[in-house]
C-alpha cells in the first residue's frame, strides 16, 4: 500500500511539474519591469512614461508589464543610473549628464549655450553625431538610449535679483554635480553646490543655498517658486532627458521588440516635449501673478564669461562635435 501510494504521489508530482514547465515555456511568460525617474507624477516625463508602459504592454500582447516609479522612489538620479548596470532597474529617464560620467562625450550637450532652443536640441537628437554617440555608449556600457525628450531651458532662481554675470558672484547656488552644469556659475564667480534633486526645496527653504537653476516647468512642479523671490531668464542650458534601457533587458529583446520599445518611447518623448513647450510658454506670466520678479538678463555677459573661463576644450569636449551640433537642423 505504501509503495503504491508513493508511486501515485510521484506520478502526480511529475504531472504538476510537467504542467508548470509547459506553462513557463508557452507562448510567452509575462515579464515585470521597473522604469524609474526622479520627476513628479504631475510632470509629462511621468505621465507619458505611464502611457508608454501601457502602450508597450498592449503592443506586446501583455508580455511586458512595466511599472513606472516616479519622484526618486527607487533612488536618486545617480542611483537609478547605476541601477541599469546593477540590474535593479530596467528602464530610466535621466539627463545624459549622468551617463557622461561613464561616456564623457555625451556631456557636450550640457555645454552652456550650445543649443539655440528646444527645436535645435531635438534636431541634435536625430543627427548622425548623436547616433554615433549612442552606438559608442552602448558598446561601452550595454545601455541603449532609445529617445530624447526636451526638458526645457534652464533659468536661475534666487532670493535676490541680478541682471548679468557679475551679479551672480558669490551666490551659493545648487547645481547638479556635473562639470557642465557648474560651468556658468563658476565662470561668473558663484559658489555652485551639488545637492540631490529631491532635497533642493528644503535646501532653499532653510538657506543651505540661496539659488538654483532649472527649467520653468520644473520650478513649477517642484514648487521652488514658493521659496525663491526672483527668476532670472538666463537660459544658459537647453536641457534634455534620455530614455535608457538596461543591457540585461535590451540584449534579451528580439529585433521586433527592440523596434517596438524604441518606437513607443520616441512617441512618448514627442508627446512630453510638446507638453513641456506649451507649459513653458505660459509660465512667465503665471509666475509674475504669483508675485515673483521676472528678470531679463544680459545673456551675452554669461556667454562671454563661459567662453573665457570655461572654454570647450578645457572641459574635454571637441570642436568637431561642437561644429556638428551647431549644424544640426
Amino acid at each position: 500500500m505504501s509503495k503504491r501510494f508513493t508511486l501515485k504521489t510521484l506520478a502526480a508530482l511529475g504531472a504538476v511539474a510537467m504542467g508548470t514547465l509547459l506553462m513557463s515555456t508557452g507562448a510567452q511568460a509575462q515579464q515585470k519591469l521597473k522604469w524609474a525617474h526622479v520627476y513628479e507624477t504631475s510632470e509629462p516625463y511621468h505621465t507619458e512614461s505611464v502611457w508608454a508602459a501601457d502602450e508597450i504592454k498592449k503592443r506586446s500582447n501583455g508580455k511586458f508589464d512595466i511599472q513606472v516609479f516616479p519622484a526618486s522612489t527607487l533612488g536618486k538620479e545617480t542611483d537609478i543610473n547605476q541601477g541599469l548596470t546593477l540590474g535593479t532597474v530596467d528602464m530610466i529617464i535621466s539627463g545624459p549628464s549622468f551617463a557622461a560620467r561613464t561616456y564623457p562625450r555625451f556631456g557636450i550637450a550640457y555645454y552652456p549655450f550650445i543649443f539655440r532652443d528646444g527645436d535645435h536640441l531635438i534636431a541634435y537628437s536625430k543627427s548622425p553625431v548623436f547616433q554615433e554617440m549612442v552606438s559608442e555608449f552602448r558598446a561601452k556600457t550595454g545601455i541603449q538610449v532609445t529617445a530624447y525628450t526636451y526638458y526645457g531651458a534652464r533659468h536661475t532662481t534666487a532670493q535676490k535679483a541680478f541682471t548679468n554675470c557679475a551679479g551672480m558672484k558669490g551666490i551659493k547656488i545648487r547645481v547638479p554635480d556635473v562639470p557642465a552644469y557648474r560651468a556658468t556659475p563658476e565662470a561668473c564667480g558663484a559658489n555652485p553646490t551639488p545637492i540631490a534633486f529631491a532635497e533642493v526645496y528644503l535646501a532653499l527653504q532653510n538657506g543651505t543655498v540661496e539659488a538654483q537653476e532649472n527649467p520653468l516647468t520644473t520650478i513649477e512642479a517642484k514648487k521652488f517658486f514658493e521659496v525663491q523671490k526672483a527668476i532670472m531668464l538666463t537660459g544658459h542650458i537647453v536641457d534634455g532627458l534620455t530614455t535608457q534601457i538596461a543591457p540585461h533587458l535590451w540584449n534579451k529583446l528580439s529585433d521586433a521588440e527592440k523596434k517596438m520599445f524604441t518606437d513607443v518611447t520616441q512617441e512618448a518623448a514627442v508627446r512630453a516635449t510638446a507638453k513641456i513647450k506649451a507649459r513653458e510658454a505660459e509660465l512667465v506670466d503665471e509666475f509674475k501673478k504669483k508675485g515673483l520678479q521676472i528678470v531679463q538678463v544680459d545673456r551675452k555677459s554669461f556667454q562671454d564669461a563661459v567662453l573665457k573661463n570655461k572654454p570647450l576644450t578645457s572641459m574635454g569636449f571637441t570642436q568637431s562635435d561642437f561644429d556638428k551640433i551647431q549644424a544640426a537642423k
